[in-house]
């Protein structure tokens, strides 16, 4: 084949490769911002649940009074003929101390007719007292069912709340009045509003009238029909105030009430997750918008690792194809065949070095998907103790404060080793290096990066050290080398009911002896003699190259020690022979 085809056939392959690792990497960078925008939206979830508990007890906590109320012999007379001053005074005041200790935020007594003839506010400018509420449709609701329960602006005090009201009833259960009170929810409104979350609640026209943030209150979420704004004139559920259209637009569905939505809010517009409650006891809806939070470290990492598996699917058809060229050229002569075969060792060597660097991406991948999970939980708890810290300080609780500040610190300090780690772990070494260094440290670093599986996975791991082991060689590469062991081992137990790790480190005369121990079965007698062969592998296809012992077994041999292998009780044992560094025992 002339020259000149030969470099367009290698040019349309590596254009080939470069557009797979593009695609593939753009999927999954895709792949994982949906994931993390649907994880986020099951947990705002949750949260809105508990939200939806508070706002349910408050109202629990009051449901039941105006009825306790309407059994009262006294408010019961009151209603069966005309009130004198002095009765309707005692009437003021005795509500004034029963609201008092019920701590709601009014209560009124209404006649036949929805005229209040007492109220615990008589006291103030806006009292109820004298003033005909027939018109509110819980007074209706009272009168032709028993109860009634309603929101509105007040008309007299222009405050909006709750109006829960129950029957004054008679001897012979004649009609004679309605006992109400009235719910204000401002204390709610501050309580929710502490956190960064949007909250609304809806009515079943989709008229916003309780809101955490300013400018979200007396939005429309749908738009009203004349029916509708007949029936808020008539009753003056929103008295004086102007109700406006709240634009959304739902990007993406994560369930029947849960949507990525962009809206035009009173900041301007943006994305969020909205989460939707129904509140079926009394006609609601509570909703919970929380901005999307997909970190950049979490793309990254979904790219790398699905780069990783790519490059090394690719690397492994090149190697099967050029195993395959190599049959089909022994058919020729010796002469051509050895010329052939050096050629084509040299690209096989080449190809190693790929295909053991891309191993090591994917591992680092993994790894890094693993913390990063592992570091999104101390970031939650961080910003739960921060705004404890803001309460604190906002209370002059100095001290307080210093002391909450220790586990915030602790936090901190963990994230920044196991990033630290990773690091490390990343960084190329140079060829040839041979430094003073703790071989127990190595042993440190590498458990430490494989700490989140050896948790997940429910590893008992046992770790016998002596310190220091000083050695001399390069702490990455061996560091490498005890990451391949552990993860061997780690593999081989993975289906095992009892998963035991031990990992030993002694001295043995003028060497140091590292041992991985695991429970995984053990290896077969007939592949204990190929278990350091490259490309020797008893794992299932696309579970491993076989390289990992091979280039472990050179790295130690380079630095002159020993990697061997042997069974042991019931499973596995590697043990790593490193000379002593004398001139550190000096």
């Amino acid at each position: 084949m002339p020259p000149i085809y030969r470099s367009l056939r290698l040019m349309f392959y590596v254009l080939l490769i470069v557009a797979g690792t593009v695609l593939v990497t753009a999927a999954a960078m895709h792949h994982a911002e949906r994931q993390t925008l649907a994880d986020d939206a099951q947990r705002a979830n949750q949260q809105l649940a508990l939200y939806a508990t508070s706002l349910h007890t408050l109202i629990e906590r009051y449901r039941a009074l105006p009825a306790v109320l309407a059994l009262d012999p006294e408010l019961r007379s009151a209603l069966t003929g005309p009130v004198s001053p002095q009765q309707q005074d005692a009437l003021n005041q005795k509500l004034e101390k029963i609201n008092g200790a019920a701590q709601s935020s009014t209560l009124e007594l209404l006649d036949r007719n929805g005229l209040a003839i007492a109220a615990s506010n008589w006291r103030l400018p806006s009292s109820y007292v004298g003033h005909n509420y027939g018109f509110r449709p819980y007074f209706s609701q009272t009168r032709s069912q028993g109860t009634g329960r309603f929101y509105a602006v007040g008309v007299t005090s222009g405050i909006p709340g709750y109006f829960l009201s129950s029957a004054v009833l008679g001897d012979n259960n004649e009609f004679l009045g309605a006992m109400v009170v009235k719910l204000e929810f401002p204390e709610l409104e501050r309580e929710w509003r502490q956190g960064t979350d949007t909250l609304l609640v809806s009515d079943a026209r989709g008229i916003v009238f309780i809101a955490n943030q300013p400018g979200w209150r007396y939005r429309l979420l749908e738009a009203l029909s004349p029916t509708d704004l007949a029936e808020l004139k008539a009753t003056r559920q929103y008295d004086k105030q102007t109700l406006v259209p709240l634009p959304h637009e739902r990007l993406r569905r994560f369930d029947d009430n849960s949507y990525l939505v962009r809206v035009e809010g009173p900041d301007g517009p943006a994305q969020y997750l909205w989460e939707s409650l129904p509140l079926s006891t009394e006609g609601w809806t509570l909703h919970l918008l929380r901005r999307p939070q997909v970190a950049f470290e979490d793309l990254r990492n979904a790219a790398l690792a699905a780069a990783g598996v790519w490059l090394t699917l690719v690397f492994v058809l090149l190697f099967l194809s050029q195993r395959w060229r190599i049959a089909k050229l022994r058919q020729r002569s010796r002469e051509e065949l050895e010329r052939l075969v050096e050629e084509r060792t040299r690209e096989l060597r080449t190809a190693q070095d790929g295909l053991v660097q891309s191993a090591k991406l994917a591992a680092l991948g993994q790894m890094s998907a693993a913390l990063a999970h592992e570091i999104n939980q101390p970031l939650t708890a961080q910003r739960m103790q921060l705004a404890t810290l803001r309460l604190l300080l906002d209370h002059g609780r100095v001290d307080d404060a210093y002391k909450a500040l220790r586990p915030l610190d602790d936090m901190l300090t963990r994230m920044a080793a196991l990033t630290g780690h990773l690091k490390t772990f990343a960084r190329k070494s140079p060829s040839g290096l041979r430094e003073p260094l703790d071989l127990a440290a190595v042993v440190d670093q590498a458990m430490h990066l494989l700490e989140v599986r050896l948790r997940d996975e429910q590893i008992h791991c046992t770790v016998d050290l002596v310190r220091p082991a000083r050695v001399r060689g390069d702490a990455i590469r061996l560091e490498q080398v005890l990451i391949n062991l552990l993860r061997n081992a780690l593999d081989a137990m993975r289906d095992k009911p009892l998963k035991r790790l031990h990992i030993r480190l002694e001295a043995d005369q003028q060497l140091w002896r590292l041992s991985v121990t695991d429970s995984g079965g053990g290896i077969d007698e007939q592949d204990l003699p190929n278990v350091f062969d490259p490309f020797f592998t008893t794992k299932p296809v696309g579970d491993g190259l076989g390289l990992g012992l091979a280039v472990s077994f050179a790295i130690i041999h380079e630095l002159g020690g020993r990697l061997t292998a042997e069974n042991h009780g019931d499973g596995a044992r590697f043990t790593v022979t490193l000379p002593v560094d004398l001139e550190a025992q000096i």
